[in-house]
């Protein structure tokens, strides 16, 4: 659907629901991803989350495909729009270690910044992610996200309190090329 230089954001597929399971409960990745206490999902709640996907509504949903050897290696989401402000926001994994640290996901993150700058007449995308993952945080500054706050101490994890960045990215910022 939306290609980048290294990986095209698609929609997802039936075929994707058991390697997305393996990569949603990889506890590595839970790790970045899930702030509650991490619990295994299940393959019905897996499969549940694919039939609701829809286009419909303030959501919209992608897989990521490497666009080399098509392999799905991950996924993006516009997970709210807030049309009257003329703001959305976005998360992204990549669940294939192979792919970290190799720009799929920044790519991917370019793709979508995008797409959404492109197609939803949207001024302003915003994030959060924690401390802890400076591997996102850098791969965010590369696609023109600027850090706007920080909720300290906002998650426990691990014996630790870890705080939340925000983070966003203007429309003027992303044209002019200004990252």
């Amino acid at each position: 659907m939306y290609i980048g230089e290294k990986v095209r954001l698609r929609e997802y597929r039936k075929e994707d629901i058991p390697l997305r399971l393996s990569f949603i409960n990889d506890p590595e990745l839970q790790k970045y991803l899930v702030a509650d206490t991490p619990y295994p999902m299940t393959l019905r709640e897996e499969e549940k989350w694919f039939e609701s996907i829809s286009a419909l509504g303030d959501t919209y949903k992608f897989a990521i495909e490497t666009l080399g050897d098509k392999k799905f290696i991950g996924g993006c989401s516009i997970n709210d729009v807030d049309w009257k402000n003329s703001v959305a926001t976005v998360g992204i994994f990549i669940g294939d270690k192979d792919y970290w640290g190799n720009g799929y996901g920044t790519d991917a993150m370019k793709t979508l910044v995008s797409f959404i700058f492109s197609q939803m007449n949207i001024n302003k995308i915003r994030l959060t992610c924690y401390s802890f993952n400076g591997r996102a945080i850098k791969s965010y500054e590369k696609c023109g996200f600027k850090i706007e706050g920080v909720l300290r101490q906002e998650m426990f994890k691990d014996g630790r309190y870890h705080d939340k960045i925000a983070m966003g990215i203007l429309r003027e910022e992303f044209l002019e090329g200004k990252y």
